[in-house]
């Protein structure tokens, strides 16, 4: 298996980042693919995908590039740096460090990503400039304009793991994190299920980056930044990307409240995550309790609210 040995003052110094680029990289990823991955992500895909796989098929070469970057098993490091975790990142800093890559670093990566040496076309000097291009047109078009929300989510995120961290430790905020990752105790933390030798990260600061799509990597600039990303507990659901026929069964606010329990949260991060007052989120969930289609239970001091396999049932009707 895959795993990195975190010691202690590795942990203590860890920390929760929220990035532009990460998100906007994500959103690429989840924008090239064939339908969304979440049904609250339907409208926001819809609008963007095609016009986003347009923009690729208008250049060849940046589609060529895009998708030797985005490889079967592995992305090429250039395209997804660690954050750097100081401050609050903008995306133009960020995107920056892709834009400055060395050609020769690009080549490599790329054929790692490939897993074969690099074609003939991709054999020039201005790649990390292309992928950069195509990184701020993703930012400007599909993910600037709903930042200020995606923010919340991904903060909102960031508050549930915290509070995981101070009631059951490092194991209940990292096991559900994403697939394959888990704590294994004696300082190791598992970050696949491949078998790539593990890492020391004794002198590195690691991060952990949340995105709304439903991508994960990771990423370092060995040996002083290591990040793990991975995808929030929320998505971008707004009240009305809630499919229609849930939506008319059961109002649009209280659909989306149902649709983003698929995983456990508290009240508070539903108000954050839907923009919707406390008062409101407390009444749908009455509603939705009585119906069958929740479920509760405390953690620690808070009361997390996730859905029932009947509620499951009546979302995947409706996508």
């Amino acid at each position: 298996m895959g795993w990195w040995q975190v010691g202690a003052d590795t942990l203590a110094g860890s920390r929760f980042v929220v990035s532009p680029l990460a998100e906007t990289t994500a959103c690429m990823f989840a924008l090239g693919g064939a339908h969304p991955a979440h049904p609250g992500e339907r409208l926001w895909f819809d609008r963007h995908a095609d016009r986003f796989k347009a923009r690729l098929a208008a250049d060849p070469l940046d589609d060529l590039l895009m998708r030797a970057a985005n490889g079967a098993e592995w992305i090429a490091d250039f395209l997804v740096p660690a954050p750097a975790g100081t401050g609050e990142p903008t995306f133009a800093d960020e995107v920056a460090t892709i834009r400055a890559t060395p050609p020769d670093v690009v080549y490599a990566d790329l054929e790692v990503s490939l897993g074969r040496m690099l074609p003939g076309p991709l054999r020039r000097d201005d790649l990390a400039e292309r992928a950069a291009s195509v990184l701020e047109w993703v930012w400007e078009e599909a993910v600037e304009p709903t930042w200020d929300r995606r923010r919340r989510i991904l903060e909102a995120d960031i508050v549930g793991r915290i509070g995981s961290l101070s009631m059951g430790g490092w194991e209940a905020a990292l096991n559900d994190m994403r697939p394959g990752m888990r704590w294994l105790g004696d300082s190791r933390l598992q970050i696949n299920t491949t078998s790539n030798p593990p890492r020391d990260l004794a002198t590195a600061r690691l991060m952990f980056v949340p995105v709304t799509p439903r991508h994960r990597w990771v990423a370092w600039e060995h040996p002083h930044r290591y990040a793990v990303i991975y995808p929030a507990a929320g998505v971008l659901t707004e009240v009305r990307e809630v499919s229609g026929p849930l939506g008319r069964l059961l109002g649009n606010a209280r659909a989306t409240v149902l649709v983003l329990l698929d995983t456990p949260k508290s009240t508070t991060q539903l108000v954050a995550l839907t923009g919707q007052g406390l008062g409101s989120v407390g009444r749908h969930l009455k509603v939705l309790l009585d119906a069958g289609l929740i479920e509760r239970r405390r953690a620690g001091r808070s009361v997390l609210y996730y859905r029932s396999r009947t509620g499951d049932a009546v979302v995947a009707s409706s996508e």
